[in-house]
């Protein structure tokens, strides 16, 4: 990796990003061991001059453009007469001068589509009713002061930022520079809520014009507003799901390669196919093979694959708009379930296969739920390993000592999408049309757990799929994974040729 030689803004946040130099404004900084001891006057002047007009005007708006329009609409509603600000956040340090991938705030790029750092989206109360929305950015790196090339942040060091004109062709929306908001809304009055953890810049020149209760109602807002997808988000979400389907091919191809190394040999080759076809994976990969399965978030990943044993693979692409698949498949490494394995399968399928006959507009969120529970409970009842009725395990919840956690989620720009929702609206709501939810129950027989036979223990198994609520009740969008366990031996054998 390259190192700037000569650099770093005094800040990069919204609020001082690097610009053109004013008195108030920090120069560039030289790094303490660069290798040039400074900029010649001479190499200051040929920097300057020399360089192509690379302005882009045949841009179009972005794929979701109306969305976002609509999105902002329903926010103007239902705050009307309040200034609402809208941050997509800033960098994060990794180590020393290097930062983390950038992800924009989910709040932020739901309502714009833009994502990158630094953003703001503000909507300002107009007197006519409604709002206008600006967004703010930071333009093009500046070449008169030489920010471009002496930044650790400018165009030549990570990529050319579009300028605030491309910007506002994109997403529909007048950009102006963010560079000058912090001190607009120093002085702004009137009631204001903004989206908080994310720029403490921002943050900072709001504090005494902002309450915490008034804040989370927004948070709380934009949350619950995710929970029913639209048309565009829905097929996100299958270009996510395709995407993954895919990655889980790939890993059965190389299960061979990965008994040779480790578990790390699976999640870096389904994150090829994340990065290949998305723009990342949307969550920690979880390569758990062997008693590693019991684990729930399993995620380092370093741990031996070896015949005979199932691997747990719970895994989503991620598109560019940033929607995720969230799909889990236990596979026997060998190709084939044991007697044991196989029972222990069976029953996980039958708990999906009535949660998933649950998920229908109009249903309680909780249905699946406990349609799900029901079943596993009465085969732990069936097996002897927890005394019956069933209704007495339900009642004391003794199947979760094997059943550990919920039976699905909603699902979208987060993995665990909308989860500021308020509980009336989530996991007390109904199920309507157009929401996205996985359903994955799950038994996890632990390597140390001495209330079951030895041949139980260390098997863990959980069946994840990602399921649209329709008018007419329900579509898999993980169809094209195979769940049945003779038709997950059959598509291995395929795929292994």
């Amino acid at each position: 990796m390259t190192v700037a030689e000569e650099l770093t803004p005094a800040a990069s946040t919204a609020a001082d990003a690097a610009g053109p130099e004013t008195e108030s404004e920090e120069p560039i900084k030289k790094r303490k061991n660069g290798l040039y001891p400074g900029v010649s006057d001479e190499l200051e002047e040929s920097m300057k001059s020399g360089w192509a007009d690379t302005e882009l005007h045949d841009l179009e708006p972005i794929a979701q453009a109306a969305e976002t329009a609509a999105r902002r609409a329903a926010l103007s509603a239902r705050f009307p007469g309040e200034r609402l600000v809208i941050p997509s956040g800033n960098l994060k340090t990794r180590s020393n001068d290097t930062e983390y991938p950038f992800r924009a705030s989910v709040e932020y790029a739901y309502l714009t589509g833009n994502q990158t750092e630094d953003g703001v989206l503000v909507l300002e109360p107009a007197a006519p009713g409604g709002h206008t929305a600006t967004l703010y950015l930071l333009p093009r790196s500046d070449r008169e002061n030489g920010e471009f090339w002496l930044s650790g942040q400018g165009e030549l060091w990570v990529g050319r930022r579009h300028s605030l004109t491309e910007s506002e062709k994109l997403y529909g929306i007048p950009v102006s520079d963010v560079r000058e908001l912090a001190d607009a809304l120093r002085e702004a009055t009137g009631p204001v809520r903004v989206v908080r953890g994310y720029d403490a810049g921002i943050e900072a020149a709001l504090t005494d014009k902002v309450t915490a209760e008034r804040d989370e109602e927004l948070r709380v807002f934009l949350s619950e507003a995710r929970l029913v997808k639209d048309a565009f988000e829905i097929g996100e979400l299958q270009k996510a799901v395709d995407s993954t389907v895919r990655g889980f091919e790939d890993v059965v191809k190389v299960l061979d390669k990965a008994e040779a190394t480790s578990e790390r040999y699976i999640e870096g080759t389904f994150f090829l196919r994340a990065r290949v076809e998305g723009n990342d994976v949307g969550y920690g990969t979880i390569a758990a093979a062997g008693p590693h399965a019991c684990t729930l978030h399993w995620v380092r990943n370093d741990g031996a694959v070896r015949s005979g044993e199932l691997l747990l693979l719970d895994a989503g692409v991620e598109t560019h708009t940033y929607y995720t698949a969230d799909v889990t498949r236990t596979l026997p490494i060998n190709g084939r379930f044991s007697e044991i394995q196989k029972k222990i399968y069976d029953a996980v399928y039958d708990a999906q296969e009535a949660g998933i006959a649950a998920v229908k507009p109009g249903s309680k969120y909780r249905d699946f739920h406990d349609a799900a529970q029901r079943v596993l409970a009465a085969r732990l009842v069936e097996w002897g390993l927890v005394e019956g009725p069933v209704e007495r395990v339900l009642e004391l919840g003794l199947q979760r000592r094997w059943t550990l956690h919920g039976t699905g989620h909603m699902l979208g720009m987060d993995v665990h999408d909308c989860a500021a929702a308020r509980v009336e609206s989530y996991v007390d709501g109904v199920l309507e049309a157009g929401m996205v939810l996985t359903v994955e129950p799950g038994l996890y027989f632990q390597a140390d757990d001495l209330t079951v036979p030895e041949e139980y223990r260390g098997i863990g198994v959980r069946i994840e799929d990602d399921i649209l609520v329709t008018q007419e009740g329900n579509r898999n969008l993980s169809s094209g994974l195979p769940r049945q366990s003779d038709e997950v031996e059959a598509w291995m054998a395929r795929l292994k040729g």
